[in-house]
């Protein structure tokens, strides 16, 4: 896990679109590196895995787009199936029921429509969902809405990086991550 770690923080970088006016300078993380990096992709479900060691989930759930690379590394690892969560609910096919939420306000003061077809999350599932990022954690707790609308069970929320400022979320969410925002640099 030290490597992992090692490894995650030196592939990481701040970065800044130019800015039309001084004031209008933004910042995003840029974890791109990571994916480039095999080490990281052959080490990293185990190591969101790990996180919840005796959980034994059934299902792992994730969201467009990383949570579609690192969920079935993670589902990979414990031997189980992986749940994908769209974005734009109406991108699903009609011949199945797709359960719905909208997420609160996200990092850039969005609503987004989650939703995932009620055949790949069944009731009694124990689910774990993972994700690159928690910031607001506004996907997750629609996520955990959709596993409670399923008559599924809420195990956690596994990321790689919690940046969540709100502790009762991340309490609500059972969120856990293998770095905190303040590890990486500049933050």
């Amino acid at each position: 896990m030290t490597d992992l770690r090692a490894n995650l923080i030196s592939g990481f970088s701040w970065r800044s679109d130019p800015p039309v006016w001084p004031e209008s300078r933004k910042e995003y993380a840029d974890c791109s590196a990571w994916w480039r990096d095999s080490s990281v992709l052959l080490e990293i479900g185990a190591a969101l895995a790990g996180l919840f060691r005796d959980a034994e989930p059934t299902v792992v759930l994730g969201t467009e787009s990383h949570g579609f690379l690192l969920g079935p590394l993670v589902a990979r690892h414990l031997g189980i199936g992986f749940a994908a969560v769209r974005k734009r609910p109406e991108r699903g096919s009609h011949d199945d029921v797709w359960l719905v939420r909208r997420t609160p306000p996200d990092y850039r003061d969005r609503h987004l429509d989650l939703a995932v077809p009620r055949s790949v999350l069944r009731t009694g599932d124990r689910v774990l969902f993972v994700d690159e990022w928690a910031a607001t954690g506004g996907q997750a707790l629609a996520c955990r809405q959709l596993v409670d609308d399923a008559e599924a069970r809420w195990l956690g929320a596994a990321v790689v990086v919690d940046a969540l400022e709100n502790s009762a979320d991340r309490r609500a969410l059972n969120l856990r991550g293998l770095l905190h925002v303040r590890e990486l640099s500049g933050r």
